[in-house]
């Protein structure tokens, strides 16, 4: 029985240990996305670091990825950035895998 209890554990601290990393991964993508728009936006230093954590603060609006991409579209077109819903979302989908990559070597 021990050994079940054992397993069960393991389990638990694997689906655990997942969780933080999925969610580390979220936040590093949702700031470098948050420096790539500000890049876009013509912000620098500071002002492109302020930007980048209120992208990551966006995520915290509702579940999904979708409070994040609607805070990058709004400010993007308030600022007449020429950017698709496509372009944005692709490079969502790019800097999750270099966040991934990321967290993984930390």
């Amino acid at each position: 029985m021990s050994s079940m209890n054992d397993r069960e554990k393991a389990f638990e601290n694997k689906f655990v240990h997942d969780e933080e990393m999925k969610f580390r991964a979220i936040s590093r993508r949702n700031k470098l996305l948050g420096l790539w728009a500000a890049e876009k936006l013509g912000k620098t230093g500071d002002e492109a670091a302020k930007y980048a954590i209120e992208v990551v603060k966006a995520d915290l609006e509702e579940a999904g990825e979708e409070d994040v991409f609607r805070k990058v579209r709004r400010d993007f077109d308030a600022a007449g950035v020429a950017q698709s819903d496509h372009q944005i979302r692709r490079e969502m989908a790019e800097l999750l895998l270099a966040a991934i990559d990321q967290v993984k070597a930390e």
